[in-house]
């Protein structure tokens, strides 16, 4: 049974085709948990996306009213498309299930958490969006993942000159 969901998991991961990630996001944020929410789009916002004119750099996502709205999501224009093109900067609702979003909410509210979109992609054909929930980090948390890296970095230059020898 457990081997049957790992395979399906596999193929999931393996039919994912990313459109644009926040590289930013795991840097200035500690994510404790993610969600793949879906979006919902309008006009040539898919095609555009197609083309690879998406970004989330700047992004995040709010909770009003009981439904959740992602902000600041640039979406350029599809190079195709006339008069009716759509709004680059225009706010996008998210599909989550009501007691997800209450959960979130609550969280949000409670903790100090925050949402955060960590990359866009494709899923046989819908775009969907991973929204993680963080925590803001500190510069001191910053630098100690930094010096963290940079000593993985510097082991691994040190196993590959031993091979080499």
């Amino acid at each position: 049974m457990i081997w049957r969901e790992t395979e399906k998991l596999a193929k999931k991961k393996s039919s994912e085709k990313i459109i644009c990630q926040n590289k930013l996001a795991r840097r200035n944020y500690a994510i404790e948990d993610a969600y793949e929410v879906g979006i919902v789009l309008v006009g040539t916002e898919v095609k555009a996306l197609r083309e690879g004119m998406g970004n989330l750099k700047d992004s995040y996502a709010r909770i009003k009213d009981g439904e959740i709205y992602l902000h600041d999501m640039h979406i350029g224009p599809y190079s195709h498309g006339n008069i009716a093109n759509h709004d680059p900067m225009r706010k996008k609702k998210l599909l989550l299930h009501k007691g997800e979003i209450k959960r979130l909410y609550s969280k949000t509210r409670e903790k100090g958490l925050t949402l955060v979109p960590l990359k866009a992609y494709f899923v046989k054909g819908r775009v969907k969006i991973e929204l993680g929930l963080g925590k803001g980090k500190k510069l001191y948390d910053k630098r100690a993942d930094l010096k963290r890296k940079e000593d993985r970095r510097e082991m691994e230059r040190g196993f590959k000159s031993r091979n080499w020898s």
